[in-house]
């Protein structure tokens, strides 16, 4: 016992920084996911959901091979999942979540509308709030004012992202006869989106690192949705088809799903350094930059009503003031005393090394990994290249009217949160 107190008075000296390194990371994680709408937007020649969401996955599935590759070698990541092999399944499970809620979203906007399904599956953040506390005892035994700013900076992220939705909304009537199955779908969405992140918890718990969890969770995300686009919209024939007449759009897609897992892996050390109550609701700010670009590069909020205006002013600082709040909510003591109970009874359940996680928990690399590079990681990155080449090569640009400096702007911003990001990553973590 006395190895695991001193353990865990090294990790109590670096949690600060921990803490810190979370929150940035999921204010890069929301920026970049905010980013990803912009190439989609580009697309708008009427693509069916299924055949959008398979080329944008297609590109997620390239970047979330790239990534790892390039920052750990496949070797790395290989030995990682050797020694956890049982949350091979918890990954995929988490990216057939994924595809599942998104899918289920297609339903639920046919049936009643953006304007009512958006607010309830944006409601994500609340459940894994309480999958976070049920589950791996987040916030348990933390100080009732650390409680408060959790929660309260939770449901406020949550009611701004809402607001910012109703803002680009032109109708918030239903959007069909099928009301309470678009209900259904979206409050399922929800449910999926939050409980999602069990599994990344769980994988983080147990010591592994977000790198290696996200190559497997892409298998099931990409498997899910080339299931759901074969058996929903049309057939293979249908959707290939439908992909060749657009080619020159399909750059646009892939870009975007690239992007968008810049962002998600961001979300992924969020997730690990914050846990998942404070982290989804941090990566939900995406809804601020998507709106940011909405507006500012493309117009859509041009000639909006007032009332349109002041739900993105308040939106905005509701949004801010959400993030404060739950910045400042750095786990208490007794808090993590809690998480490594959590952490305990995984090692216990798969026969773990108690203390060799509680370091990974806390960014600290096993003697024995090494990041080593192979040939055919290389070969990763020559294919990946190929792939942006190939999709480049036959791009074009839609006529549309672009504002230039807010490209600029905000292309600024979010490569600077990158930086800052992966600069504190690989500073305080290596990456880890």
């Amino acid at each position: 016992m006395e190895g695991v107190f001193l353990e865990r008075d090294l990790r109590g000296a670096n949690t600060s920084s921990l803490h810190w390194l979370g929150v940035l990371c999921g204010l890069a994680a929301g920026a970049w996911l905010g980013a990803a709408e912009a190439p989609v937007k580009l697309v708008t020649v009427g693509l069916s959901p299924y055949a959008i969401s398979l080329c944008m996955v297609t590109g997620v599935f390239v970047a979330r091979w790239t990534f790892p590759t390039l920052l750990k070698g496949t070797t790395y990541v290989f030995q990682d999942l050797n020694c956890r092999r049982h949350l091979i399944v918890w990954a995929v499970l988490a990216g057939a979540l994924w595809a599942i809620a998104n899918t289920l979203t297609v339903f639920a906007i046919r049936d009643v509308g953006l304007a009512v399904a958006f607010p309830l599956w944006n409601a994500n953040g609340l459940v894994g709030l309480i999958w976070g506390r049920v589950l791996f005892g987040e916030l348990k035994g933390a100080r009732r004012s650390i409680i408060m700013r959790v929660v309260m900076g939770a449901i406020l992220i949550t009611l701004a992202a809402t607001m910012l939705g109703f803002s680009a909304m032109h109708s918030t009537s239903l959007g069909g006869s099928h009301a309470v199955r678009g209900v259904i779908a979206a409050f399922g969405a929800c449910l999926l989106w939050g409980t999602m992140y069990v599994p990344y918890r769980k994988a983080y718990l147990s010591g592994m690192n977000p790198l290696s969890f996200v190559t497997v969770f892409t298998v099931g995300e990409l498997a899910t949705v080339a299931a759901a686009a074969i058996a929903l919209g049309g057939g293979y024939s249908s959707i290939m088809h439908e992909l060749q007449q657009v080619r020159g759009l399909l750059f646009w897609l892939f870009l975007g799903g690239f992007v968008w897992v810049v962002g998600d892996l961001f979300q992924q050390f969020t997730a690990k350094y914050l846990g998942i109550g404070r982290g989804i609701s941090l990566a939900n700010t995406n809804q601020l930059w998507g709106l940011a670009w909405a507006a500012l590069v493309f117009g859509e909020l041009r000639g909006a009503s007032w009332s349109q205006y002041t739900l993105v002013i308040g939106g905005s600082l509701g949004m801010i003031a959400g993030v404060t709040l739950i910045g400042s909510g750095a786990a208490s003591g007794k808090e993590r005393t809690s998480q490594d109970e959590a952490i305990l009874r995984e090692c216990d359940r798969y026969d773990l090394d108690y203390l060799q996680t509680i370091r990974s928990m806390a960014g600290v690399e096993a003697d024995d990994r090494k990041s080593v590079r192979c040939w055919w990681d290389y070969l990763i990155m020559i294919v990946a290249v190929a792939f942006f080449v190939w999709f480049a090569a036959s791009a074009t640009v839609p006529p549309m009217n672009l504002n230039p400096v807010w490209i600029g702007i905000l292309g600024i911003a979010s490569l600077a949160l990158l930086a800052a990001g992966v600069f504190r990553l690989w500073r305080t973590t290596k990456f880890s």
